[in-house]
């Protein structure tokens, strides 16, 4: 990935800059401690980055241009535990159908790879009910990294308290769920660019900086 820091910039330029990337598709909230706020810009695989301070103040603002921003793909899960310990949860009387998905999850999630396909469990096909879904919750716990995507509808990737572990949801537009998965992956790729629309993005946003430092001189 490619980083070009934009703090020095002043008003105008940083205001140009604003216009010039806009706001793409997907959006990313890191909570602590990552603290940053990421848009995708309108040209797919350009990254808008602010890092916050604890009191929301912007103390890095940068553009960085890859398949999905560094921030996410290599820290989202460097405090998350690395499976489920099965035999250190209790498990309520009104809970079913959640102990054999946590099993599958804990069998697969060692075995993965980052060149192996995403394992993928898609729980609006298994049966379940609420509390299954509030327990799996609660089991898996809350990661710092909440990615929005409108490429497909409305989609909310959600990372969990376990490695490389995510809820993809997908909201129709009426906010009504209509696909529920958990995936293990890296990121999920719905929240990434394409490469070769990256290369195109890269291309252009070269083209364009160079009309504008053309102007410039």
């Amino acid at each position: 990935a490619r980083v070009i820091e934009v703090d020095g910039l002043d008003e105008a330029n940083l205001s140009f800059i604003n216009q010039l990337l806009g706001e793409g598709e997907v959006s990313i909230q890191c909570q602590a401690p990552l603290n940053a706020r990421i848009q995708e810009s309108v040209l797919a695989g350009v990254w808008r980055l602010r890092y916050l301070d604890e009191n929301g103040q912007i103390i890095r603002d940068a553009v960085e241009i890859g398949d999905v921003p560094t921030l996410v793909s290599e820290l989202t899960f460097a405090s998350a535990r690395d499976n489920i310990d099965l035999e250190a949860i209790a498990l309520p009387d009104d809970v079913y159908n959640a102990p054999p998905l946590l099993a599958e999850l804990n069998e697969h999630l060692p075995q993965w790879r980052p060149d192996r396909p995403p394992h993928i469990i898609n729980l609006s096909l298994l049966p379940h009910t609420e509390r299954d879904l509030a327990y799996l919750s609660e089991v898996l716990g809350i990661g710092p990294v909440v990615i929005l995507s409108r490429g497909y509808g409305n989609c909310r990737i959600s990372a969990t308290g376990v490695r490389n572990l995510w809820w993809v949801q997908y909201f129709n537009s009426q906010e009504t769920l209509i696909l529920n998965t958990l995936e293990i992956s890296a990121v999920p790729e719905v929240a990434r660019a394409a490469s070769e629309d990256i290369d195109d993005s890269a291309q252009r946003l070269a083209e364009i900086l160079a009309i504008y430092a053309g102007e410039e001189g």
